[in-house]
């Protein structure tokens, strides 16, 4: 039989002394992650994990990611869920087509997409990876206008919603204090092609590269209407079919996305959502 391992990963603040002062508040992520949780524990996978706030650190999440890779056999998943702020710093090795490196804001430093890129070459083949990221990018400061903030703050205070994205401020101090550090990861990181990938990983975010996810009073905008999709497990269809049911649920200016790299896997796609 397949086994199934699952990591939760939730924030609601990061440590203030990394992040240039500032804590990054939040209501909902760590009760995303406890929900995501429960759905692994509901379809018996054989280990889950939850990462909340504090305990959230790069390496405790590197640690973690690196267990399930060399647990995991051919036709084993891993699912991975994160809820908190994502962010956005300048590329300057030329390998992001939009000139940023999106980043996962963990507790005590960001997370480069290259460096969970790289994780996933440790997965043996035909492992299945499902990735959820209820978070965002900032995007421009046109779009920031957009939506009626301003550089220093993550929330609307006319519509009283707060998103999950690092205030520009903030974002460009918190780079400015760590460059030395985000060279060093860049130059750490052996670039290595999508192609390459022995497992398969199946990205569904909460929004668009250029959108904002919004926090919630229970659950992240995008998690809850995962969780209402979902139906405790009523929901009959595959990755794509559940995608797009989650989409025509949310606001326009909000369009979950679905991506899969690494090795092509139909079966997989034809599953029903983090079964074993």
């Amino acid at each position: 039989m397949p086994k199934g391992f699952s990591l939760h990963i939730g924030l609601n603040s990061v440590d203030p002394q990394h992040y240039s002062g500032w804590s990054g508040d939040l209501v909902a992520c760590e009760a995303d992650a406890e929900d995501m949780e429960l759905i692994a524990k509901s379809l018996r996978y054989d280990n889950t994990s939850m990462l909340l706030t504090t305990n959230a650190t790069i390496d405790n999440v590197v640690n973690e990611v690196k267990k399930a890779a060399e647990s995991l056999e051919s036709g084993d998943i891993f699912f991975l869920s994160y809820s908190g702020h994502g962010g956005r710093i300048p590329d300057h090795q030329n390998d992001e087509a939009d000139g940023f490196d999106e980043t996962w804001c963990l507790y005590d430093g960001q997370f480069l997409d290259d460096e969970l890129h790289s994780l996933w070459h440790l997965f043996k083949e035909d492992v299945r990876v499902i990735v959820l990221s209820d978070s965002c990018h900032s995007g421009t400061i046109t779009r920031a206008h957009y939506y009626g903030l301003n550089n220093y703050s993550n929330i609307d205070p006319i519509n009283d919603i707060t998103y999950r994205f690092m205030p520009l401020g903030i974002r460009y101090r918190t780079y400015e204090k760590n460059r030395n550090i985000f060279t060093e990861k860049k130059n750490q990181i052996t670039e290595r092609n999508s192609n390459e990938l022995k497992c398969s990983v199946k990205l569904i975010s909460g929004c668009q590269d250029n959108q904002l996810s919004a926090d919630g009073a229970f659950n992240g905008l995008f998690t809850a209407n995962l969780l209402s999709v979902w139906k405790s497990g009523a929901f009959e269809g595959n990755y794509q079919k559940f995608h797009r049911k989650i989409v025509d649920s949310m606001p326009p200016d909000q369009t979950p996305n679905l991506l899969d790299i690494g090795k092509s896997n139909p079966t997989f796609d034809k599953q029903k959502p983090f079964v074993i």
